[in-house]
């Protein structure tokens, strides 16, 4: 009777526990699922990662360019009031000689 009675506890249990395994089993695939679907996202965010280096990378060069740029434009503008102010200088000149040949023609005319 002992092993009768074991046998029945026995089929008992897996009959009980069968709907369990099963579930069980069920949740380990969607477990499965859920990790695969973790798994692409890591590899998405990897991706981004990758491309976000590569927008530090062209910001730290736009940087560098733009401080060039901003430097060439303040020697430009130094060169161009240097020049400015040599202009004025020769105009000066260029009226005070002009006013010069004219007296010097007027003395000639004068002379002859």
């Amino acid at each position: 009777m002992d092993n009768e009675l074991k046998e029945a506890l026995s089929a008992l249990l897996k009959a009980e526990f069968l709907p369990m395994y099963d579930k069980i089993d069920l949740m380990d695939r969607r477990m499965d699922g859920i990790e695969n679907r973790l798994t692409g996202i890591d590899r998405r965010l990897d991706g981004i990662d990758t491309r976000l280096d590569g927008i530090d990378n062209r910001l730290d060069k736009i940087e560098i360019e733009q401080t060039q740029v901003k430097q060439a434009v303040l020697e430009t503008n130094a060169t161009v009031k240097r020049i400015e102010l040599i202009q004025e200088q020769q105009h000066s000149i260029i009226e005070l000689l002009s006013a010069r040949s004219i007296e010097h023609e007027a003395k000639i005319k004068r002379i002859l």
